[in-house]
Protein backbone atom coordinates (compact mmCIF):
# COMPACT_ATOMS: atom_id res chain seq x y z
CA UNK A 1 0.00 0.00 0.00
CA UNK A 2 1.26 3.93 -0.65
CA UNK A 3 1.86 6.11 2.17
CA UNK A 4 -1.40 8.20 0.75
CA UNK A 5 -3.53 5.61 1.97
CA UNK A 6 -2.12 6.09 5.41
CA UNK A 7 -2.56 9.78 5.42
CA UNK A 8 -6.61 9.29 4.07
CA UNK A 9 -7.84 6.51 6.07
CA UNK A 10 -7.59 8.05 9.29
CA UNK A 11 -9.50 11.07 7.62
CA UNK A 12 -12.14 8.44 6.31
CA UNK A 13 -12.76 7.06 9.39
CA UNK A 14 -13.33 10.34 10.96
CA UNK A 15 -15.63 11.20 8.29
CA UNK A 16 -17.68 7.47 8.87
CA UNK A 17 -17.89 8.19 12.70
CA UNK A 18 -19.44 11.83 12.03
CA UNK A 19 -21.95 10.47 9.76
CA UNK A 20 -23.24 7.87 12.52
CA UNK A 21 -23.53 10.50 15.03
CA UNK A 22 -25.22 12.60 12.64
CA UNK A 23 -27.37 10.34 11.84
CA UNK A 24 -27.87 9.09 15.03
CA UNK A 25 -28.84 12.61 16.43
CA UNK A 26 -30.84 12.93 13.28
CA UNK A 27 -32.47 9.78 14.70
CA UNK A 28 -32.75 11.21 18.30
CA UNK A 29 -34.64 14.02 16.76
CA UNK A 30 -37.79 12.42 15.48
CA UNK A 31 -40.07 11.35 18.94
CA UNK A 32 -43.29 10.06 19.13
CA UNK A 33 -44.84 11.20 22.25
CA UNK A 34 -47.56 8.82 24.17
CA UNK A 35 -50.64 9.92 25.11
CA UNK A 36 -51.34 11.72 28.59
CA UNK A 37 -47.19 11.96 28.36
CA UNK A 38 -45.64 15.72 27.83
CA UNK A 39 -42.18 16.09 26.96
CA UNK A 40 -40.93 19.32 27.55
CA UNK A 41 -37.89 20.89 25.24
CA UNK A 42 -34.99 23.73 25.72
CA UNK A 43 -33.72 25.15 23.28
CA UNK A 44 -29.39 26.07 23.72
CA UNK A 45 -30.52 25.48 27.43
CA UNK A 46 -33.77 27.79 27.64
CA UNK A 47 -37.32 26.19 28.03
CA UNK A 48 -38.55 26.13 24.02
CA UNK A 49 -41.88 23.94 24.00
CA UNK A 50 -44.09 21.15 25.34
CA UNK A 51 -44.64 18.28 23.35
CA UNK A 52 -47.66 16.60 23.74
CA UNK A 53 -49.26 13.09 22.53
CA UNK A 54 -48.28 12.37 18.72
CA UNK A 55 -45.21 13.08 15.52
CA UNK A 56 -42.14 15.32 16.27
CA UNK A 57 -39.05 16.41 15.18
CA UNK A 58 -36.46 18.20 17.05
CA UNK A 59 -33.61 20.64 15.69
CA UNK A 60 -30.38 18.29 15.94
CA UNK A 61 -27.84 19.65 18.38
CA UNK A 62 -30.22 22.47 19.40
CA UNK A 63 -33.19 21.09 20.98
CA UNK A 64 -33.14 18.42 23.83
CA UNK A 65 -35.49 17.02 26.01
CA UNK A 66 -34.79 18.17 29.34
CA UNK A 67 -38.33 17.06 31.32
CA UNK A 68 -40.53 13.65 30.90
CA UNK A 69 -43.94 14.47 33.06
CA UNK A 70 -46.58 12.12 33.14
CA UNK A 71 -49.85 13.59 32.74
CA UNK A 72 -51.29 10.51 34.48
CA UNK A 73 -53.28 10.62 38.20
CA UNK A 74 -50.44 9.20 40.68
CA UNK A 75 -50.64 7.75 43.57
CA UNK A 76 -47.68 8.27 46.09
CA UNK A 77 -47.23 6.21 49.43
CA UNK A 78 -46.93 8.80 52.52
CA UNK A 79 -44.53 7.01 54.97
CA UNK A 80 -45.95 6.23 58.55
CA UNK A 81 -45.23 8.84 61.13
CA UNK A 82 -45.35 9.41 64.92
CA UNK A 83 -47.77 12.16 65.56
CA UNK A 84 -49.00 13.17 68.88
CA UNK A 85 -52.76 14.35 70.03
CA UNK A 86 -54.39 16.83 71.67
CA UNK A 87 -54.57 14.32 75.02
CA UNK A 88 -50.81 13.78 74.14
CA UNK A 89 -50.97 10.54 73.30
CA UNK A 90 -48.31 9.04 70.28
CA UNK A 91 -50.20 7.57 67.15
CA UNK A 92 -48.59 6.32 64.34
CA UNK A 93 -50.23 7.63 60.55
CA UNK A 94 -49.65 6.41 57.36
CA UNK A 95 -51.50 7.10 53.90
CA UNK A 96 -51.81 7.53 50.15
CA UNK A 97 -51.80 10.90 48.22
CA UNK A 98 -53.13 10.96 44.90
CA UNK A 99 -51.86 13.64 42.91
CA UNK A 100 -51.96 14.63 39.27
CA UNK A 101 -49.99 17.04 36.65
CA UNK A 102 -52.08 19.27 35.14
CA UNK A 103 -48.95 22.01 34.07
CA UNK A 104 -45.60 20.19 32.81
CA UNK A 105 -43.77 23.70 32.73
CA UNK A 106 -44.50 24.37 36.66
CA UNK A 107 -43.80 20.62 37.53
CA UNK A 108 -40.59 20.94 36.03
CA UNK A 109 -39.47 24.32 36.85
CA UNK A 110 -41.23 25.10 39.47
CA UNK A 111 -39.97 22.56 42.18
CA UNK A 112 -36.76 20.06 42.01
CA UNK A 113 -38.95 16.84 43.28
CA UNK A 114 -42.89 17.35 43.02
CA UNK A 115 -43.46 14.03 44.12
CA UNK A 116 -41.06 13.94 47.47
CA UNK A 117 -42.17 17.62 48.28
CA UNK A 118 -45.47 16.55 48.56
CA UNK A 119 -45.24 13.43 50.57
CA UNK A 120 -43.33 15.83 53.13
CA UNK A 121 -46.55 18.62 52.86
CA UNK A 122 -48.75 15.84 53.48
CA UNK A 123 -46.73 14.89 56.43
CA UNK A 124 -46.56 17.96 58.22
CA UNK A 125 -50.25 18.70 57.60
CA UNK A 126 -51.35 15.80 58.92
CA UNK A 127 -48.84 16.16 62.10
CA UNK A 128 -50.79 19.82 62.48
CA UNK A 129 -54.61 18.33 61.98
CA UNK A 130 -53.65 15.09 64.37
CA UNK A 131 -52.47 17.66 66.80
CA UNK A 132 -55.70 19.74 67.13
CA UNK A 133 -57.73 16.26 67.87
CA UNK A 134 -58.21 13.90 70.97
CA UNK A 135 -57.48 10.22 70.40
CA UNK A 136 -61.18 9.50 70.31
CA UNK A 137 -61.83 11.67 67.34
CA UNK A 138 -58.51 10.77 65.72
CA UNK A 139 -60.80 7.47 65.05
CA UNK A 140 -63.81 9.00 64.29
CA UNK A 141 -62.75 12.01 62.45
CA UNK A 142 -60.78 10.61 59.14
CA UNK A 143 -63.06 11.97 56.59
CA UNK A 144 -62.68 15.72 57.97
CA UNK A 145 -58.43 14.91 58.26
CA UNK A 146 -58.08 13.64 55.00
CA UNK A 147 -60.22 16.62 53.58
CA UNK A 148 -57.83 19.05 55.77
CA UNK A 149 -55.05 16.92 54.30
CA UNK A 150 -55.94 17.71 50.67
CA UNK A 151 -57.33 21.20 51.16
CA UNK A 152 -53.63 22.42 52.47
CA UNK A 153 -51.40 20.59 50.28
CA UNK A 154 -53.86 21.33 46.98
CA UNK A 155 -52.85 25.18 48.07
CA UNK A 156 -49.14 24.62 48.77
CA UNK A 157 -48.23 22.45 45.44
CA UNK A 158 -50.69 24.92 43.12
CA UNK A 159 -47.64 26.79 42.09
CA UNK A 160 -46.11 23.50 41.39
CA UNK A 161 -48.33 23.04 38.55
CA UNK A 162 -49.92 19.41 40.75
CA UNK A 163 -53.45 18.68 41.53
CA UNK A 164 -53.96 16.96 44.81
CA UNK A 165 -57.35 14.99 44.11
CA UNK A 166 -57.52 13.14 47.70
CA UNK A 167 -56.10 11.70 50.38
CA UNK A 168 -56.61 8.33 52.45
CA UNK A 169 -55.45 7.13 55.77
CA UNK A 170 -54.33 4.07 55.54
CA UNK A 171 -53.76 2.68 58.84
CA UNK A 172 -53.93 4.76 63.00
CA UNK A 173 -51.83 2.52 65.33
CA UNK A 174 -51.25 3.57 69.00
CA UNK A 175 -48.76 1.44 71.79
CA UNK A 176 -50.21 -1.64 73.20
CA UNK A 177 -50.55 0.15 76.59
CA UNK A 178 -53.05 2.63 74.88
CA UNK A 179 -54.76 -0.24 72.81
CA UNK A 180 -55.29 -2.33 76.39
CA UNK A 181 -56.62 0.80 77.81
CA UNK A 182 -59.23 1.97 74.73
CA UNK A 183 -60.28 -1.32 75.34
CA UNK A 184 -61.08 -2.15 78.47
CA UNK A 185 -63.22 1.63 77.73
CA UNK A 186 -64.85 0.44 75.18
CA UNK A 187 -65.74 -2.78 77.39
CA UNK A 188 -66.91 -0.61 80.37
CA UNK A 189 -68.98 1.87 77.65
CA UNK A 190 -70.50 -1.73 76.31
CA UNK A 191 -71.47 -3.17 80.22
CA UNK A 192 -72.59 0.56 80.85
CA UNK A 193 -75.21 0.28 77.30
CA UNK A 194 -76.42 -3.24 78.42
CA UNK A 195 -77.32 -2.23 82.11
CA UNK A 196 -78.77 1.23 80.73
CA UNK A 197 -80.81 -1.14 77.96
CA UNK A 198 -81.91 -3.61 80.76
CA UNK A 199 -83.23 -1.18 83.18
CA UNK A 200 -84.92 0.53 80.37
CA UNK A 201 -87.03 -3.01 79.85
CA UNK A 202 -87.45 -3.06 83.77
CA UNK A 203 -88.84 0.32 83.37
CA UNK A 204 -91.02 0.08 80.77
CA UNK A 205 -92.15 -3.41 82.31
CA UNK A 206 -93.08 -2.03 85.35
CA UNK A 207 -95.05 0.44 83.66
CA UNK A 208 -96.44 -1.42 81.35
CA UNK A 209 -97.49 -3.60 84.50
CA UNK A 210 -98.88 -0.66 86.30
CA UNK A 211 -101.05 0.48 83.51
CA UNK A 212 -102.50 -2.87 82.61
CA UNK A 213 -103.34 -3.18 86.25
CA UNK A 214 -104.75 0.74 86.61
CA UNK A 215 -106.89 -0.34 83.19
CA UNK A 216 -108.06 -3.53 84.66
CA UNK A 217 -109.15 -1.41 87.94
CA UNK A 218 -110.95 1.03 85.77
CA UNK A 219 -112.63 -1.48 83.79
CA UNK A 220 -114.18 -3.01 86.85
CA UNK A 221 -114.92 0.00 88.52
CA UNK A 222 -116.99 0.81 85.40
CA UNK A 223 -118.33 -2.63 85.25
CA UNK A 224 -119.70 -2.36 89.06
CA UNK A 225 -120.73 1.24 88.60
CA UNK A 226 -122.96 0.30 85.23
CA UNK A 227 -123.97 -3.05 88.34
CA UNK A 228 -125.48 -1.32 90.72
CA UNK A 229 -127.01 1.17 88.24
CA UNK A 230 -128.53 -1.65 86.31
CA UNK A 231 -129.39 -2.98 89.88
CA UNK A 232 -131.22 0.55 91.47
CA UNK A 233 -133.06 0.80 88.33
CA UNK A 234 -134.59 -2.67 88.67
CA UNK A 235 -135.24 -1.98 92.40
CA UNK A 236 -136.47 1.16 91.13
CA UNK A 237 -138.75 0.04 88.69
CA UNK A 238 -140.10 -3.23 90.90
CA UNK A 239 -140.92 -0.48 93.67
CA UNK A 240 -142.68 1.72 91.32
CA UNK A 241 -144.79 -1.62 89.76
CA UNK A 242 -145.64 -2.60 93.49
CA UNK A 243 -146.38 0.65 94.56
CA UNK A 244 -148.80 1.05 90.87
CA UNK A 245 -150.20 -2.75 91.38
CA UNK A 246 -151.14 -1.49 95.18
CA UNK A 247 -152.10 1.97 94.39
CA UNK A 248 -154.37 0.05 91.66
CA UNK A 249 -155.83 -2.79 94.41
CA UNK A 250 -156.63 0.33 96.77
CA UNK A 251 -158.52 1.61 94.32
CA UNK A 252 -160.78 -0.92 93.15
CA UNK A 253 -160.81 -1.95 96.94
CA UNK A 254 -162.15 1.59 97.52
CA UNK A 255 -164.72 1.24 94.25
CA UNK A 256 -165.53 -1.66 95.65
CA UNK A 257 -166.87 -0.78 98.72
CA UNK A 258 -168.89 1.73 97.15
CA UNK A 259 -171.42 -1.02 96.11
CA UNK A 260 -174.19 -2.80 97.79
CA UNK A 261 -172.09 -5.20 100.26
CA UNK A 262 -168.92 -3.64 99.48
CA UNK A 263 -168.07 -3.06 103.19
CA UNK A 264 -168.76 -6.93 103.77
CA UNK A 265 -166.79 -8.16 101.45
CA UNK A 266 -163.57 -6.43 102.47
CA UNK A 267 -164.36 -7.59 105.71
CA UNK A 268 -164.36 -10.51 104.96
CA UNK A 269 -161.25 -10.54 103.10
CA UNK A 270 -159.26 -9.10 105.66
CA UNK A 271 -161.05 -11.90 108.07
CA UNK A 272 -159.20 -14.07 105.75
CA UNK A 273 -155.83 -13.21 105.64
CA UNK A 274 -156.10 -12.99 109.53
CA UNK A 275 -157.37 -16.83 109.45
CA UNK A 276 -154.76 -17.55 107.44
CA UNK A 277 -151.64 -15.79 109.89
CA UNK A 278 -153.38 -17.29 113.24
CA UNK A 279 -153.10 -20.71 111.58
CA UNK A 280 -149.22 -20.11 110.56
CA UNK A 281 -149.18 -18.64 113.97
CA UNK A 282 -150.30 -21.66 115.68
CA UNK A 283 -147.98 -24.38 113.96
CA UNK A 284 -145.24 -22.09 115.75
CA UNK A 285 -145.65 -22.91 119.51
CA UNK A 286 -142.55 -20.76 120.62
CA UNK A 287 -144.32 -17.41 119.43
CA UNK A 288 -145.80 -15.68 122.20
CA UNK A 289 -148.80 -13.93 121.58
CA UNK A 290 -149.63 -10.25 123.37
CA UNK A 291 -153.32 -9.96 122.71
CA UNK A 292 -155.77 -10.96 125.53
CA UNK A 293 -156.68 -14.26 123.31
CA UNK A 294 -157.34 -17.41 125.94
CA UNK A 295 -157.18 -20.21 122.92
CA UNK A 296 -155.95 -19.64 119.73
CA UNK A 297 -158.55 -22.26 118.51
CA UNK A 298 -161.54 -20.12 119.76
CA UNK A 299 -160.04 -16.71 118.07
CA UNK A 300 -159.98 -19.00 114.75
CA UNK A 301 -163.65 -20.55 115.45
CA UNK A 302 -165.05 -16.85 116.28
CA UNK A 303 -163.44 -15.58 113.21
CA UNK A 304 -165.07 -18.48 111.17
CA UNK A 305 -168.43 -17.77 112.48
CA UNK A 306 -167.84 -13.74 111.86
CA UNK A 307 -166.68 -14.82 108.53
CA UNK A 308 -170.28 -16.91 107.64
CA UNK A 309 -172.57 -14.07 109.51
CA UNK A 310 -170.99 -11.63 106.66
CA UNK A 311 -171.23 -13.85 103.70
CA UNK A 312 -174.93 -14.54 104.96
CA UNK A 313 -175.40 -10.92 104.96
CA UNK A 314 -173.97 -10.27 101.22
CA UNK A 315 -176.54 -13.07 99.93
Amino acid sequence: MSFGFYILLPLVLVMVAFALVFIFTLIRSIRIVPNKTALIVERLGKYYTTLEAGFHILFPFIDKVRYTQTLKEQAIDVPAQDCFTKDNVQVRIDGILYLQVFNPVHASYGIMDYRYATILLAQTTMRSVVGQLDLDETFEARDRMNAQVVKAVDEASDPWGVKVTRYEIQNIRVSNSIMDAMENQMKAEREKRAEIARSVGEMETVINLSRAAYEEAVNISVGEKERMINEAEGQAKEIVAVAQATAEGIKKIAESTLLQGGVHAAKLSVAEDWIASLSALQKNADIIMTADLSSIKDMTGKAATEMLNDETKLF
